[in-house]
């Protein structure tokens, strides 16, 4: 059977390729979060809220260990791109082999010290007394599922990469739906089944994800995906040490972002907490909000991400430019679409997590309207940053974001306390936000991102370092596998 073609982002409309490709990523953040919601109704109304603190801080070290190797998926998903784009498939497949041992191998790894070391890094985090015992049972079954959901994220990054954001989708809304159906059901015994409490959530997750994943493998062997490899590819998953090293020099950067982000939003919260209980309130409910505004910026940046990639491999650099600039269009509508109804209607919305005329309900209500704006300006630089990592320039990214955060955000709020009072924290969001949204413009008009490389693993050709169009070069590293040619690629899904 003749391989299915990917989706090619090297031709047709871009608004259009860009929007449909941004809205299944968009759906699946989506999709995420509410599971995690539903989660947490279940855990905190039927089990008591110190299962819940359980979860929360399990959860913590989960959300952790999945930033590691966010970063590492992300640089795979730029290597296959770029070799989709340029016609590589043997290229791409070659990515897919040692990318595929490596995220195998070190959540086998994690999975079996994390079921010895679970206590200990509980009790490392100060977990109450109270809530050790069912953390430990509930993050012990969510480190044997680590090589599940590795393996599903890293094969949804992959799939991405060859401008397949489908078919990921496809089947995280299934292990969203099951594990939505399933929680309940072995947290409360219901039915045949036994009462396993916190540990019945860890061992939903890890059914669910292994349910689909395998019907996302079955699926992309029974379509002949360019990146499916079978029996007769095994040589493929042996470790290509150029790709490895290009994973690694390439991925950390990108996943110390995650780490940064996470690292601000707690000194902000140590911030925050000074002026007392009221104004964490108000704004642990403005948290909850700007969770899902800030939702279409990172999508329309990974999707930016993935047909810059594709257009950078084919040395398209006048579509590169173009997807730029519609990927800023498109966050400050997207994102704009949602920050004007939680303005408009901020009393119905904060009346969800706050009683409504309380202090933290008008404390809500006032750092929202002075902060919510500076998402539309923090898109700008997600955008652009998801655009210049795609040849391969990580490290400005990195470092525009450690400026805006702990350069310009913590400082500021910290500084104008005295001044502003707790206002210094809301204005410090805005002040950042503008600040890396001019330094990423001013990076990518004139920085030398279109001269970088991904690395050894990047076989491209670097023929003109400016907007102007290059020619396409299609470089073959090695024969390519006569059921996936580069012509099936560069057809139309």
């Amino acid at each position: 059977m003749s391989a299915r073609p990917t989706r090619s982002l090297t031709e047709g409309p871009i608004a259009r390729n860009l929007l449909l490709f941004s809205l299944p990523i968009l759906g699946g953040n989506m999709a995420q979060s509410l599971n995690g919601s539903v989660n947490a109704v279940w855990v905190g109304k039927f089990l008591g809220e110190s299962a819940l603190t359980a979860t929360a801080n399990a959860n913590s070290i989960l959300f952790f260990l999945i930033g590691s190797v966010f970063g590492i998926g992300m640089a795979a998903t730029i290597l296959i791109g770029q070799a989709i784009g340029a016609g590589d498939i043997a290229r791409a497949r070659k990515v897919m082999g040692t990318s595929a041992s490596f995220f195998i191998g070190i959540s086998v790894l994690i999975a079996c010290s994390g079921v010895w070391f679970a206590r200990h890094l509980l009790a490392a985090m100060g977990t109450p007394v109270d809530s050790l015992a069912p953390a430990e049972a509930y993050l012990q079954v969510i480190f044997l599922a680590m090589p599940l959901i590795y393996a599903f994220a890293f094969l949804s990054a992959a799939l991405r990469g060859a401008g397949d954001a489908k078919t990921p989708f496809r089947y995280l809304l299934l292990a969203v739906a099951m594990d939505c159906a399933l929680d309940p059901v072995l947290m409360l015994g219901l039915g045949p089944f036994p009462k396993l409490g916190i540990a019945g959530a860890a061992w939903s997750t890890l059914i669910t994800q292994a349910v689909a994943l395998a019907a996302m493998l079955v699926s992309l062997r029974r379509r002949r995906h360019v990146l499916w490899l079978g029996r007769k590819d095994m040589r493929l998953f042996r470790i290509d040490p150029a790709i490895l090293k290009t994973l690694i020099t390439k991925g950390v950067p990108m996943g110390l972002q995650m780490v940064l982000v996470s690292l601000a939003m707690i000194a902000m919260m140590t911030l925050v907490n000074r002026f007392g209980t009221e104004t964490a309130a108000a704004y642990g409910a403005a948290l909850q909000l700007w969770t899902y505004v800030q939702m279409p910026a990172m999508a329309i940046a990974a999707a930016a991400s993935t047909m810059a990639a594709q257009n950078v491999g084919a040395g398209h650099w006048d579509r590169v430019s173009a997807t730029a600039r519609t990927g800023v269009l498109f966050n400050f509508l997207m994102t704009g679409a949602l920050i004007a109804p939680l303005i408009l209607l901020d009393r119905w919305s904060f009346g969800l997590f706050l009683q409504p005329g309380s202090e933290a309900f008008n404390a809500a209500r006032h750092l929202n309207h002075i902060a919510i704006w500076s998402f539309l300006f923090f898109g700008v630089m997600f955008v652009l940053s998801g655009v210049v990592r795609a040849t391969g320039a990580v490290i400005p990214p990195l470092i525009m974001l450690v400026i805006s955060l702990w350069g310009i955000r913590v400082p500021f709020a910290n500084l104008m306390q005295p001044t502003l009072g707790a206002d210094a924290v809301w204005w410090s969001f805005p002040v950042s936000s503008l600040c890396s949204m001019l330094m990423a413009m001013a990076y990518y008009r004139w920085g030398g991102w279109r001269k970088a490389r991904m690395g050894a693993a990047d076989t491209r050709t670097i023929a003109v370092p400016s907007e102007v169009p290059a020619a396409s070069p299609s470089p073959v590293a090695e024969p390519a596998d006569p059921r996936h040619t580069p012509e099936d690629v560069l057809q139309k899904s």
